[in-house]
């Protein structure tokens, strides 16, 4: 058996730079990775200096973005050929500690080819928020969406035209609220950066146009500051949503749709499907509630995610993996 031994500072920075092309809310990056050698794991912490105070109070977010990079490491640390064991939450003693992924030696089936399939999409994930086409996506990999979430612990909805209609206008209520927020309106800005200036937050070119309609209410980042914004463009009149949820609201739940939403990201990119958050209603607490659909259950929605064929979005920076690493 090979051991972490075997795993020299070129090769932990490699899958740190996987870790931390996961998403994260407005491209934060609230997460530190440190390495134990004497039980073989790279563990992560939350970045409580990059935390959303405004629009994340209760640290929601976060928990989903270090999900998303628990994903991307555990699929590095296979497609190394490491048999990669993930835990959440592994210490009460330290909440600060949220994931972790225990190398436990060379395993003949850690890499395989579906394993290193989505490995590669790692690097070509990136949000669009570009209108779609009106492109149907495939049944087939609308089950495989589906199963993918299902494998992390959470459940992904595919929700018709009537459903979808009702969660645009829950959006649009969401998006209205923070745009008159201002603690939130400051906040979001703050995080509008120039790409090369910090490796975070989002740049200007990777911010969008608005919907000429209204239809479909994206995210203002600039929070109604003109000179930051694109000219609106008519989107998709039919937008493809998906819902992510947990059957209970916990951390450790938190971080599950983190992993099923990167699971489900990546599963996308492979087909050239393009992705891009509906997060707004997740941040109000009311409209969080109303976002769910009785017909599933007493479910916690996590996540509205929407798909399309359209362009590729602009990519985000990333700060050096060498900076997040303690």
């Amino acid at each position: 058996m090979t051991t972490i031994a075997a795993l020299d500072a070129a090769v932990l920075e490699e899958l740190v730079s996987a870790a931390v092309a996961a998403p994260s809310m407005h491209n934060t990056q609230p997460w530190r990775f440190r390495l134990n050698a004497p039980t073989h794991t790279v563990e992560i912490r939350a970045a409580l200096d990059r935390e959303l105070r405004a629009e994340d109070p209760e640290g929601r977010g976060l928990h989903v973005s270090v999900g998303a990079a628990a994903f991307n490491l555990r699929l590095a640390v296979a497609h190394r050929g490491w048999e990669p064991v993930l835990r959440l939450l592994p210490d009460r003693r330290e909440p600060q500690l949220l994931a972790s992924v225990r190398l436990a030696g060379r395993s003949p089936t850690a890499g395989d080819i579906r394993g290193a399939d989505l490995y590669e999409q790692i690097w070509r994930r990136h949000t669009s928020r570009r209108p779609f086409s009106p492109q149907s996506i495939p049944r087939a990999l609308r089950t495989e969406l589906v199963e993918a979430a299902r494998a992390e612990g959470a459940v992904l909805h595919l929700p018709d035209a009537g459903e979808a209609r009702r969660l645009l206008v829950l959006t649009r209520e969401a998006e209205v609220r923070s745009l008159t927020d201002q603690a939130r309106r400051d906040e979001s800005r703050d995080w509008i950066r120039p790409g090369a200036a910090t490796g975070f937050g989002i740049p200007p070119e990777a911010l969008g146009p608005q919907d000429t309609t209204g239809h479909l209410p994206m995210r203002d980042f600039s929070g109604l500051r003109p000179p930051t914004h694109l000219p609106s463009q008519p989107f998709e009149p039919h937008p493809q949503l998906a819902v992510l949820a947990t059957a209970h609201d916990r951390p450790a739940d938190w971080l599950r749709t983190g992993l099923a939403l990167q699971h489900v990201l990546l599963l996308a990119t492979r087909e050239q499907v393009r992705t891009s958050m509906l997060h707004q209603a997740v941040e109000w607490p009311d409209l969080r509630w109303m976002l769910r659909d009785p017909h599933n259950g007493p479910e916690h929605v996590q996540m509205i995610v929407r798909l399309g064929y359209g362009p590729d979005g602009a990519p985000t920076p990333r700060a050096a993996a060498s900076s997040a690493l303690d």
